[in-house]
């Protein structure tokens, strides 16, 4: 039994109810549906503004972070008096604001393999917002072992994909990607960056699933991953078939609990430390700022890519970007000091695992990158 409208909100969904294919029972349909959408950031801010406006009764977030002056150029529930407030707690508000007559819960904390099953247990379907493979990975077999479906979505640059998995009639994440990338090779939006309006599209597409899924109209993205691209407006449709040996969706699944996501992927779901590489390997910006001042001779490399430069750069500093210094170790002395650095400290860091492969040793990592330096060291410099 569907919960009834009030005349409010026959009024303020006046527009679906004179829609044949919603009507009133769909979005009594709605009222009693429950998403949880993992992530506040670009993707979850209009994916959970949709389903708000739209009438979803029920909606959870998860997110763990703070609203930072970065975020605000894509990621749409945050305005800039949320600087500095809890992600959940701003996007909370802006939905009620939007829409009181809907429940919205929060959970300000990492989604990881000791929480996943106790948050996601009470909702219908499970949004994916994320922009880390640990996370995409735990939120798949979530869905796969609850039996919940998965509405995916990915951004990068001017490019985004959209899929719904439902191993119960349909491949799963893990179906099109069994393994997943090694670690640095797919750089993050913090890295690479987003064109700001990306997130909208493709959060929007992951909405428009999400309501079609709750209804039961249409055709949802099931067995099929949508590819768009901005530049050259494009939408592309690849067809998936479920792997009949898939670890966790196939009739004999390896994958019965959940796992250690991290150790799996190679790399960390959730923010640490950026550019933390450890083992003595690190140097803080101050400590590099003393020791140039009293004149030790240290090479300093930068990692970035050279449309980067404009941003802000290091004086003497050598540019040899990530992808080049594979074939650029010969221009690099293993005798002298050198000194690592890039944005954060996450591209420096791969660089210098692959320097102390080529049996470097008088190496560091900038700890935080060349934003660390602009913060201790130098304030005239941009933080970007």
């Amino acid at each position: 039994m569907y919960p009834t409208l009030s005349h409010e909100e026959i009024l303020r969904y006046s527009r679906h109810l004179l829609i044949p294919d919603v009507g009133l029972e769909g979005q009594r349909k709605l009222k009693a549906a429950s998403v949880l959408v993992i992530g506040t950031g670009g993707l979850g801010s209009p994916v959970s503004l949709y389903l708000a406006a739209a009438g979803v009764g029920r909606i959870g977030l998860v997110d763990y972070d703070v609203v930072d002056a970065s975020n605000l150029q894509r990621q749409v529930i945050h305005g800039t008096q949320s600087i500095g407030d809890l992600k959940v707690e701003s996007a909370r508000q802006r939905l009620l604001d939007l829409n009181p007559d809907i429940q919205v819960e929060v959970y300000n904390e990492p989604f990881t393999s000791a929480n996943a099953m106790r948050i996601a247990s009470d909702y219908d379907l499970l949004v994916d917002g994320t922009d880390n493979f640990p996370t995409r990975y735990l939120t798949n077999d979530v869905c796969v072992l609850l039996g919940k479906p998965n509405v995916y979505g990915s951004i990068f640059r001017f490019e985004g994909q959209v899929s719904v998995f439902d191993a119960r009639r349909g491949p799963c994440y893990r179906c099109l990607f069994p393994e997943p990338p090694p670690p640095g090779l797919v750089p993050s939006c913090a890295e690479g960056g987003v064109l700001g309006v990306l997130p909208g599209t493709i959060g929007t597409l992951q909405a428009t699933e999400a309501l079609k899924l709750i209804l039961g109209i249409g055709e949802p993205l099931i067995g099929k991953l949508l590819l768009y691209n901005a530049l050259d407006m494009s939408f592309e449709f690849v067809k998936l078939r479920k792997n009949p040996r898939c670890k966790v969706c196939s009739p004999e699944p390896e994958v019965t609990e959940l796992i250690d996501y991290e150790a799996f992927c190679g790399v960390p779901g959730h923010d640490r430390d950026e550019g933390e590489v450890g083992g003595g390997w690190d140097i803080a910006a101050s400590d590099l700022a003393k020791r140039l001042k009293v004149g030790n001779h240290i090479r300093l490399i930068d990692v970035r890519e050279p449309h980067e430069l404009e941003i802000s750069h290091l004086e003497g500093a050598q540019l040899i970007p990530l992808g080049q210094l594979a074939a650029r170790l010969s221009e690099l002395d293993s005798a002298q000091e050198i000194v690592l650095f890039c944005k954060s400290g996450t591209r420096s860091a791969r660089a210098l695992e692959l320097l102390l492969s080529a049996g470097f040793r008088k190496v560091k990592n900038l700890k935080g990158g060349i934003n660390a330096w602009a913060r201790e060291v130098d304030p005239r410099l941009p933080i970007y």
